[in-house]
């Protein structure tokens, strides 16, 4: 008898437990991070000038980005003109945005820093998360910016072969 009474009373008090148990955070494996808001592929792309989708919108609604474009030249039929375009357009992109990624990661590095020290203050705060937004912002406007300017150099048939290789058949 004492058994069944125990074993109710345990099934009774389990839910009960259950439900104040919320275990352990979502975040617990990024302690060890450098840097705990960048995981470090975030930070090898942003080091490396990776598109790391800032131009999606962009990709999906039709502007060919240029990396994308020098993987395909053979299918696309670049020009000489046309590949050297898009290569220096490339490289001006890359070159810019990996410039811009370090100064990010370098802002994401003291805004964690600052906390980690226990040394900021609102002031602090607004300047480093108003920082790291703008220059995110910026890497994002020149990855656009060089899908853009991909609008000038290849034809409306390119554009289209583009489209179709890269499976981006319906839409635009």
């Amino acid at each position: 008898m004492r058994l069944t009474v125990f074993a109710l009373g345990l099934l009774l008090v389990t839910p009960a437990v259950a439900q104040h148990d919320h275990g352990a955070s979502p975040y617990v494996d990024l302690q060890s991070r450098a840097i705990k808001a960048l995981s470090d592929q975030e930070i090898a792309d942003l080091e490396a000038g990776n598109g790391m989708g800032f131009a999606l919108p962009a990709e999906l609604n039709g502007y060919p980005g240029p990396k994308h474009v020098l993987e395909m030249a053979e299918t696309l039929r670049l020009t000489d003109p046309q590949l050297e375009q898009t290569q220096a357009l490339f490289e001006r992109m890359q070159t810019a945005t990996q410039a811009m990624g370090k100064r990010l990661i370098a802002l994401e590095r003291d805004l964690d820093a600052a906390f980690a020290g226990r040394q900021i203050d609102e002031q602090q705060l607004v300047d480093l998360t108003s920082a790291a937004g703008a220059q995110r912002a910026a890497i994002r406007a020149e990855h656009l910016r060089a899908h853009l300017a991909m609008m000038d150099i290849l034809t409306s048939e390119q554009v289209h072969q583009y489209r179709m290789a890269r499976g981006y058949h319906g839409g635009h």
